[in-house]
């Protein structure tokens, strides 16, 4: 027997998740869509910048993806901010890096 848990679907489970409502849900889900669709689209003239024929080496590779997770960041606070939600991403940028440095928040009263 399914459980609530099991039957609220991936978008209500976000919703929660982010303590937003469905319609800012939406947009934060644009906004994403949006910023992997532009690191897409940049992709192309960097790597023909950098490297000859097109030709990835494995170094240019690992470079690329260790340096473009900035760009992408910066990306998604710029859509963040013309969609109205800066604050949001603003704190997702802040939980991500501090997960990524190892550090976490406690909470004090």
């Amino acid at each position: 027997m399914e459980t609530q848990q099991e039957k609220v679907g991936w978008f209500k489970r976000l919703q929660n998740k982010w303590g937003v409502t469905p319609g800012k849900a939406i947009i934060i889900l644009i906004v994403f869509a949006l910023t992997g669709t532009t690191i897409m689209f940049l992709k192309r003239p960097i790597v023909a910048l950098f490297t000859e024929n097109g030709e990835q080496p494995l170094l240019f590779s690992i470079l690329y993806y260790i340096l473009i997770l900035p760009v992408y960041n910066l990306i998604l606070l710029i859509y963040g901010f013309i969609f109205g939600q800066f604050k949001f991403f603003w704190e997702f940028e802040k939980r991500m890096f501090s997960r990524m440095s190892g550090k976490s928040k406690t909470k004090t009263n």
